[in-house]
């Protein structure tokens, strides 16, 4: 096998795909992307058995033919090269020598035929995805999937097609965010699948903003199809919680805020919290709330910030974590934080289908 293609190209492609190894691979095949090179294209696969990547790249192919090399590796060397052309031949026994300018080095493959493959999707259930609207959802929620092993199957992104509608959850027990989003397929459609975090991951490194996606689903697997790149990925087995009983009913107080100033009055606010008494107090005055932290150890700090607000005087507490996290990945200008009492979970909401739960903490005065 031979082939030339200018540096910025192949290091591209090969950081497309380089994510999915571990550095704690199993197998020694697990560690190597799988290089084909046919008809004008490079086109270049990564694996660790539960989700893999694929992605092409025109390369100047004078023999075709594929070997698989230390992915990790390869992408440090053609990240340092000198010039733009990579010249990469291989031989008979896997041995690729890269030359590029005055630089050579030579690293040691394994043959393709031990490379597990991607598995296939023939009689698959198709939906067609706008890429900015699986960017948006993921990008509102995937910060809640828990990282909690034990209950493994909240570690991924719940996805939920039916009625008419896409719906995404993530929850770690102690918040939970929520998407809605409308998307036609017929009934016989239907499903509910959980979508694991790394895959996630995966996919949101890779959406853009303008096409489609077509995602694939056969058995306990699923594909998402992306201007030629493809992403595969086991799904997690399992019943997913009902999140539907963890969303508070009736509201009391809805109280509306701008959004990144919020943000930023929590994250100063917050930066007098320990690991003892790790959270904010928001006490609500008409038109007005004030941001506190109070630790015993370290100091207290105090901002106020305006908002719409004209109920009765109360105060909750949250984790500031948990409650910057969906300011941090929300675009809206305002949002509203819908209240019921001190020891309720509050609900940030938008204009749009989104919620985000959040269990209060206990107040100390």
């Amino acid at each position: 096998m031979k082939f030339s293609i200018s540096k910025e190209a192949f290091l591209e492609a090969l950081q497309q795909v380089q994510h999915v190894v571990s550095t704690r691979a199993t197998l020694p095949i697990l560690s190597n992307v799988l290089i084909e090179a046919v008809g004008g294209k490079l086109k270049l696969t990564t694996t660790d058995l539960d989700v893999g990547v694929s992605g092409s790249v025109d390369a100047n192919i004078e023999k075709e033919g594929s070997t698989t090399l230390p992915v990790k590796r390869l992408v440090s060397i053609v990240a340092q090269l000198p010039a733009s052309e990579v010249e990469v031949t291989v031989d008979a026994k896997n041995h690729a020598s890269i030359k590029c300018g005055p630089s050579f080095f030579k690293i040691i493959g394994l043959g393709e035929e031990e490379f597990p493959p991607l598995p296939k999707f023939e009689e698959a259930t198709e939906f067609k995805i706008a890429q900015s609207v699986l960017l948006d959802a993921i990008k509102k929620t995937s910060y809640a999937i828990s990282t909690d092993e034990t209950r493994y199957v909240l570690n991924g992104i719940y996805v939920s097609f039916s009625e008419g509608k896409m719906t995404f959850v993530a929850t770690d027990g102690r918040r939970l965010a929520m998407v809605e989003n409308d998307l036609e397929f017929p009934a016989s459609h239907e499903m509910d699948i959980i979508i694991p975090a790394k895959a996630i991951g995966e996919l949101q490194r890779m959406l853009g903003t303008e096409g489609d996606a077509l995602v694939l689903l056969s058995g306990n697997q699923i594909s998402f199809d992306i201007g030629g790149s493809v992403i595969v990925s086991k799904l997690i087995e399992g019943n997913y919680p009902n999140y539907k009983q963890v969303i508070p009913g009736q509201r009391k107080e809805r109280v509306t805020i701008n959004r990144e100033e919020f943000l930023h009055t929590v994250r100063r606010v917050s930066l007098l919290t320990s690991e003892s008494s790790n959270s904010v107090k928001l006490t609500f005055s008409t038109g007005n709330i004030d941001v506190q932290a109070n630790s015993k150890d370290i100091g207290e700090a105090k901002e106020p910030i305006v908002a719409d607000y004209d109920g009765e005087e109360f105060a909750i507490a949250f984790n500031p974590e948990f409650l910057m996290a969906p300011l941090k990945n929300l675009s809206d200008e305002s949002v509203y934080l819908d209240l019921i009492d001190g020891m309720s979970p509050g609900v940030i909401r938008l204009d749009s289908s989104f919620l985000y739960v959040i269990m209060p903490m206990r107040v100390t005065s």
